[in-house]
């Protein structure tokens, strides 16, 4: 009998697969399950050469983890069926006990005041990790069902939305117009598909008086960062390195947050977004209309303004790190912006040029384009000439 023939006939020996997303919803360390595997044939003189193996046995820990993820699971599932008669309160208290029990199980011990705000956020952050697949999967249904937007915010920041939930998971946002989770997505979750970005990119180009609402608390982020970042210019106690830093930081932030409308500061996210390479931005742009092409091009003026207004404005990435600076992060680049102004030029071309309503906006652009390529010629020949300079220093030295 032939290798593939053995192996033909060993697997269709094997009962039918369990349901693996409920059975198995954790990830198992392989380790401890494959050190009791024997085979269930030992005699030496057997020549075949694909035996089954005895002793397939997880751990009492992840087993009584499961019994506990799908205990939970089906709870929460037939109490989802009638939610008139489900409240907040008893889906937070359901939530809590079973996060609690996750905890003990894997030894990582909860100390929170239950008194004090944000107790559920704070135990999603400990042990939410633990939770499988099928419970993580369910809890985005019960957090839009019951507005529990504070829950589905701490899901999303730490990274708990599995793959195949993220485009219902953004649907269901822009359905709800909660403009500050969909930046949330735009941060954290590092799959979101193309289809996705082109719906939030289109969402926050033109957002409805529902989605400016719920920005609110995108525009204070901004703002706490800006005065974050002054109150750090002026801290004495702050290293000389540190506070050159914290001068790039306050006038990188000061331009981009001046001037631009709460949308466009949604926009600064999704442009610097590593899910946003140059052919998924391109994609996304040529799926655009015309009032959401004007929406961006205006955008991408105030930028230009900006780079020229403010010459010395330059990307400060270790703000984040040094001074918790973190909006340092989301803020484009000028080779960004034009970047991004090429490619619409590149997917909308007849449009611009057919469109009277679009000539004056380029025209306004092509005029900072041409100054600051002017502009970045001339630093280039100051470089150059610096390099120049430095290197018959150098000479003179040697000799």
């Amino acid at each position: 009998m032939s290798l593939l023939e053995t192996i033909t006939k060993a697997a269709s020996s094997v009962p039918s697969c369990p349901d693996y997303d409920l059975d198995y919803p954790l990830v198992l360390n392989p380790e401890p399950v494959f050190l009791n595997l024997k085979p269930e044939d030992e005699d030496p003189i057997d020549q075949v050469a694909v035996k089954r193996a005895n002793g397939w046995q997880i751990s009492k820990t992840d087993s009584d983890a499961i019994e506990l993820g799908r205990s939970f699971f089906n709870k929460l599932k037939r109490k989802l069926k009638n939610t008139n008669s489900f409240t907040k309160g008893e889906f937070l208290e359901m939530f809590n006990s079973f996060l609690e029990k996750n905890g003990e199980k894997f030894g990582i011990p909860v100390r929170f005041d239950k008194l004090e705000g944000g107790y559920t956020v704070k135990l999603v952050e400990k042990v939410g990790f633990f939770m499988g697949r099928d419970v993580r999967s369910l809890l985005l249904e019960a957090c839009f069902v019951l507005e529990l937007w504070d829950v589905l915010e701490s899901l999303i920041v730490n990274e708990l939305v599995l793959h195949s939930c993220v485009s219902n998971l953004v649907n269901n946002l822009i359905e709800k117009r909660k403009s500050d989770l969909l930046v949330l997505c735009v941060k954290h979750l590092g799959d979101i598909q193309t289809y996705d970005i082109v719906s939030i990119l289109r969402y926050f180009l033109c957002p409805s008086k529902e989605g400016y609402e719920s920005m609110v608390s995108v525009r204070k982020e901004w703002e706490s960062q800006a005065l974050l970042a002054v109150e750090k210019v002026s801290d004495k106690s702050l290293s000389g390195k540190k506070i050159s830093v914290a001068r790039e930081a306050s006038l990188l932030i000061m331009a981009a947050y001046d001037g631009f409308s709460v949308s466009e500061l949604c926009l600064h996210y999704l442009l610097k977004s590593k899910n946003v390479d140059e052919l998924i931005l391109a994609t996304c742009i040529s799926k655009l209309n015309g009032s959401e092409m004007m929406s961006l091009i205006r955008y991408l003026g105030k930028w230009l303004k900006k780079y020229e207004r403010f010459p010395q404005v330059s990307p400060c990435p270790k703000a984040s790190s040094l001074l918790g600076l973190k909006v340092c992060e989301w803020i484009p680049s000028l080779e960004d912006v034009v970047k991004c102004l090429g490619l619409v030029v590149d997917e909308h071309f007849s449009s611009l040029v057919l469109h009277p309503e679009f000539h004056e906006e380029l025209r306004s652009l092509g005029g900072l384009a041409s100054s600051l390529a002017a502009e970045a010629r001339l630093c280039g020949s100051l470089a150059n000439l610096a390099d120049s300079l430095r290197s018959d220093h150098r000479g003179i030295k040697d000799h």
